[in-house]
């Protein structure tokens, strides 16, 4: 399109992208699982198989005190949504039956037990791979496949956050570590995940063999501290970060507003904009100062500038200050708060929320993924444990007879 808009054509009758893919979710928790529902957004057939009884732990996840507290289970329908349950005790015989004839008819396997766990459980790539050899099977560990600490269990605040190096990185001179918010860095790895088995279709529409994919919290969590630990590898050393009220730039520095908000100036270009800022702030007077002459001694006097600043922007809440600032092609931006974000018209435009069936949950949070040709499916209530036992069994060739018979073995919760 001329104007370069991005053309909707979510209109037409082709299926999405990924339906008639049949993915086994063998994983726990949230990052694997979280990549497995983005599949399901868009199309897969996600068989969860989860333990027997209380299933999988992150089922029970938002009674965790991190966690907004409600009586309602947003973190299940965020993750479980799409998909079917099915309850198998794998360490059985039976339920070992039940996933070989899975195995050999799906597309796509995700699995995020310890490599020792999958070892016990015959669960390894090299165990799979006779089963089916056109099956992508990806999986995540904490820390990466191999090495002293591959058995070691990862979490995204242990593995992504704290070992990569980011909450050091990111706290002020002389302050403790930040904490993150709960499954952030769960959330970024797995459309890590989703980008891996992609790229494992790929190759099997290439060659017609399936393989592994994989990554780690640790391999994510460094990636996205990147241009640090890029710099860290020839040895440059990253300074402290100074708090706000001591800034090394106060052109791109956060500045509390009027009405308690945060705008977060980052005028990188100051060399091309500072006329323009000074006439926006109402300080004229600043251009003829020589402490802010050029873009050294504005560096150079950051403390003084910061101490002029500070009261301008208090003087005025945030909205001013956006309408002053918006169209001028100075950057900056608010510091958001979720209770404004869940009504932010922008977030409307850019697809960040979805409306469910689920009266409990209406509302959850989209995937990032944006197609031009496809959106993602509306989702209902996620599945209990084990709801859908009957009818993946049955599409899986076993009989009634044989279906009870695993139930009273316990191979079929």
């Amino acid at each position: 399109m001329s104007d370069g808009a991005v053309k909707d054509d979510t209109t037409n009758d082709e299926p999405l992208p990924l339906a008639g893919l049949v993915v086994l979710d063998v994983s726990s928790f949230i990052a694997a699982p979280a990549a497995a529902a983005a599949l399901a957004d868009y199309g897969a057939d996600v068989i969860k198989i989860e333990p027997p009884g209380d299933g999988d732990p992150h089922r029970n996840s938002y009674r965790n005190a991190s966690y907004p507290p409600s009586e309602h289970n947003f973190p299940w329908q965020l993750d479980g949504r799409l998909k079917r349950s099915l309850a198998l005790d794998l360490k059985t015989d039976g339920a070992r039956t039940i996933l070989e004839r899975l195995l050999k008819r799906a597309d796509v396997m995700i699995v995020n037990f310890p490599p020792p766990a999958r070892e016990r459980l015959r669960l390894r790539w090299e165990d799979i791979e006779p089963l089916n050899p056109r099956l992508v099977y990806c999986s995540l560990t904490g820390y990466g496949e191999t090495g002293p600490d591959r058995d070691r269990p990862g979490f995204d605040i242990t593995a992504y956050f704290g070992r990569s190096g980011i909450l050091d990185a990111a706290r002020y001179e002389g302050g403790p570590p930040g904490v993150s918010l709960p499954a952030q860095g769960d959330r970024a790895t797995a459309m890590t995940l989703v980008a891996a088995i992609l790229m494992g279709l790929r190759r099997r529409d290439q060659t017609g063999k399936g393989g592994w994919v994989g990554t780690s919290l640790y391999a994510n969590g460094v990636w996205a501290n990147g241009t640090s630990a890029a710099g860290a590898l020839i040895g440059a050393k990253l300074p402290p970060r100074r708090g706000p009220d001591k800034p090394g730039n106060a052109l791109t520095n956060l500045y509390r507003t009027q009405d308690d908000r945060w705008l977060q100036l980052l005028m990188v270009r100051d060399d091309r904009l500072w006329e323009k800022f000074c006439a926006i702030i109402d300080r004229p007077e600043l251009l003829n100062d020589e402490r802010f002459a050029g873009r050294p001694e504005r560096r150079a006097h950051a403390l003084d500038l910061f101490a002029i600043l500070k009261p301008v922007f208090a003087a005025r809440p945030y909205a001013e200050w956006e309408g002053l600032l918006a169209g001028t092609g100075i950057p900056f931006g608010v510091i958001g708060r979720l209770a404004d974000v869940i009504d932010d018209a922008q977030a409307e435009h850019a697809g960040i929320f979805a409306d469910t069936t689920n009266p409990d949950v209406p509302r959850t949070v989209n995937n990032p993924i944006r197609l031009g040709f496809a959106k993602p499916r509306t989702s209902g209530p996620p599945p209990a444990v084990g709801e859908h036992n009957d009818a993946v069994l049955r599409e899986a060739g076993f009989s009634a007879p044989e279906i009870a018979a695993l139930k009273k073995s316990g191979a079929l919760g």
